[in-house]
């Protein structure tokens, strides 16, 4: 039996992806308290129970398991005391991400496993994926982050100044940073492709949008990354994970893009399902 890959649902596969390519999918979880809702992440013994699932599914050929930023929740330090249950044979990686970056590399590292690849080779597929990829958020307000505390401090400083404004945070080191603010959502879809296509430098990409209950701005940031992006590019858009809105709030869309090659350090980092999966393939 081959190699298993185990991601949480901050990841946000859709179901036929999932159940295409064999991935275990474990649901963070989501409270309701005095009608505000919350989140927490995965307990060890949670992640020791379905690794252990899992192996017995890969016959000890082994775990990737794939998870949330240590920065934004406590369910990496989980998985790496779960995973000590399993000497050797389930290598956790540290995504600094969340979002389809998290599941573009679910999904690299599940395709090589489906052919037969080794623990390894399966575990470097989504370094390799994690590495180039790059995860921005628009937002019609902080509220909701600043409440979670998932803003950095200089950011969260900041959030009151930026009530009137349209915000786009990138995920930096698996923290949330200001990336820039603009008065409307024109001019912050302007922003956010020519961020992405000065990056691409020319080369395809793949492009997952994520929204929250807002599908029309997410279809009309779709057509101006098509038009803007390299040919042979993908795309696929998707509603938002309920544990990312939560904190993202209502009108948000996260754009998770996966590069050809790395970006330089300097530069802090709908289409059928067959070319989704190409280009997070490549290292």
């Amino acid at each position: 039996m081959a190699v298993r890959i185990v991601t949480d649902s901050a990841a946000g596969l859709p179901p036929d992806i999932v159940k295409n390519l064999q991935i275990r999918v474990i649901d963070l979880h989501v409270m309701d308290a005095a009608g505000e809702q919350s989140t927490s992440g995965l307990t060890a013994l949670e992640l020791a129970a379905a690794y252990g699932r899992e192996m017995e599914r890969s016959t000890d050929d082994g775990i990737v398991a794939i998870h949330l930023s240590k920065e934004l929740s406590s369910t990496w330090s989980a998985a790496v005391t779960a995973s000590g249950v399993f000497p050797d044979t389930v290598k956790v990686v540290e995504s600094g991400s969340a979002g389809m970056v998290i599941g573009a590399a679910a999904m690299s590292a599940a395709t090589l496993a489906r052919d037969g690849a080794s623990l390894e080779e399966c575990y470097e597929a989504a370094l390799d994926t994690i590495k180039r990829g790059r995860t921005w958020v628009y937002l019609n307000s902080t509220e909701e982050l600043r409440r979670s505390g998932r803003l950095s401090t200089t950011t969260a400083m900041l959030s009151t100044a930026l009530l009137a404004t349209k915000p786009i945070m990138s995920i930096v080191s698996g923290k949330l940073e200001l990336v820039g603010k603009t008065r409307t959502q024109t001019k912050a879809f302007t922003k956010l492709v020519d961020l992405i296509a000065s990056r691409a430098d020319g080369e395809p990409v793949f492009v997952a949008l994520q929204h929250n209950d807002a599908e029309e701005s997410a279809e009309r940031l779709l057509e101006l990354l098509e038009k803007a992006l390299p040919k042979g590019s993908s795309f696929m858009v998707e509603e938002l994970t309920e544990v990312l809105a939560v904190h993202a709030g209502p009108g948000a869309i996260g754009v998770s893009v996966v590069f050809s090659k790395e970006p330089p350090e300097s530069l802090t980092r709908t289409t059928s399902y067959p070319q989704v999966f190409k280009l997070p393939l490549a290292h």
